[in-house]
This record gives C-alpha cells, sequence and structure tokens, in this order.
C-alpha cells in the first residue's frame, strides 16, 4: 500500500479546497463591492462608497493569503500535471479577482465627483450593466469550484452583450455631452464607470478561460477580440 502517496494527496486535495475557498471568498467581496458601488452612486451615498474602497483591503488581504499558500503547496507537495494546473490557475484567477475588485473601488472613488442633481438618462441603463457584470463574476467563481468547462464557456458568451451595454451606453452619453457642455466633467466620470463594468466583464471571461483550460487542459476557442481594451 502506498500510504505515503495517499496521504500526499489528501494534503494537496486538503491545501486546494482552502485556496478554491479563499477565491470563493475573495469573488463574494468583488461582487458585493460591485453591488454596492452601483447603489452608492445611484444614492449619491458617500458613505457606502468609502465602506467600498475600505473594503478592497479585504480582497487584497486574501488575494497575498492565496498566494502565499499557492507557493508553499508547490514547494511542499511538488504537483504535476493536472494538480500544477490547477494550482497555476488559482494563482492566476486570485490575481483578476483582485483587479475586478479595483474596478469596484474605481467606480466608488468617482460617486462624489457625480452631482446627483444633474439628471443624465443612461445612470438608468448602468444599473443593468452592472448586474449583469456581477452575475458573470459570480457564475465564473461558481463554474471554477465546481470546474464546470461548460459553464465557464456560458459566462464568455454573455461577455458581448456586456459590450453591447457599453457601446451604448457611451454613444449617448458622448451625445448628451455634446448637446450638453455644462455636463462635460459629470459625463466623463460617468464614462469611466461604465468602462469600469466592461472591464469587470473582459476579467471574468479571462477567468472562464482559465477555468476551461484547468478543467480539461485544452484552451477555448477562440473569442471576438476586436475591441479597444484599455487596462
Amino acid at each position: 500500500m502506498s500510504t505515503g502517496h495517499e496521504h500526499t494527496v489528501k494534503a494537496f486535495d486538503h491545501d486546494i479546497g482552502q485556496i478554491r475557498a479563499l477565491i470563493s471568498q475573495m469573488g463574494g467581496l468583488a461582487e458585493q463591492a460591485i453591488v454596492d458601488a452601483m447603489q452608492a452612486l445611484q444614492r449619491n451615498d458617500l458613505d457606502l462608497a468609502q465602506q467600498v474602497r475600505r473594503a478592497d483591503k479585504e480582497i487584497d488581504r486574501i488575494e497575498a493569503e492565496v498566494e502565499r499558500m499557492a507557493v508553499t503547496v508547490i514547494a511542499l507537495r511538488a504537483p504535476m500535471a493536472d494538480d500544477l494546473r490547477e494550482i497555476i490557475a488559482a494563482l492566476k484567477i486570485a490575481a483578476v479577482v483582485e483587479r475586478m475588485g479595483d474596478y469596484a473601488k474605481n467606480i466608488a472613488k468617482r460617486v462624489p465627483m457625480i452631482e446627483s442633481e444633474i439628471t443624465i438618462e443612461p445612470i438608468s441603463v448602468l444599473p443593468a450593466m452592472a448586474k449583469l457584470a456581477s452575475e458573470m463574476v459570480h457564475d465564473v467563481l461558481d463554474a471554477f469550484a465546481a470546474r464546470d468547462a461548460q459553464g465557464a464557456v456560458a459566462v464568455c458568451e454573455r461577455d458581448r452583450t456586456l459590450d453591447d451595454f457599453y457601446d451604448s451606453i457611451f454613444r449617448t452619453l458622448v451625445t448628451f455631452m455634446v448637446e450638453n457642455p455644462k455636463t462635460i466633467t459629470q459625463v466623463a466620470h460617468l464614462l469611466f464607470v461604465a468602462k469600469n463594468l466592461e472591464r469587470i466583464g473582459d476579467h471574468a471571461t479571462n477567468v472562464a478561460e482559465m477555468v476551461y483550460f484547468a478543467a480539461t487542459g485544452t484552451k477555448m476557442a477562440e473569442r471576438d477580440r476586436g475591441k479597444n481594451y484599455i487596462g
């Protein structure tokens, strides 16, 4: 009997389970940050916006913990093939989720700069865009937890809808800005909010591609990358 090997396998399974749990926790915080940032924007709630900015520090802390654990697992367990692929995917996914949290924080930062007295029609569309973005984050992390390759593909397929949201909002805001020059500063902030939401969707699809690769060992079929990516 290979009890030593069985012990190593059990130890690895325990470690990867902990890493998955931490990434799930990160994802939940990032998802909530998106929702809270948009509520703060809609209500001009400066306290909630500040809360989102403070909560981002916890996401950063958990990412550092995932990185520490992943390095330890690689050093102590020497995982091979599928196991190593899963650890590397977890490391990359944690970094991407941290960036999602940063985008939510960026939205919250703009809340004090957008005057609630100014009524701009596209603001009513932004929450629907934010809802889709947060759902993509939720679903892609569910796919990661379940090693669900098809769930990852489904998340990627919804990215086009989010892009269409952004394109529509962009055109509407630019037109509004041209017709109402006094609102240029306000509209510029809203454009950045929309761009941050679009980038969250891009990152959700990046995670989906990692999930697919970790689950199958093959790359997902190439998606349309004819967009202008802005960091």
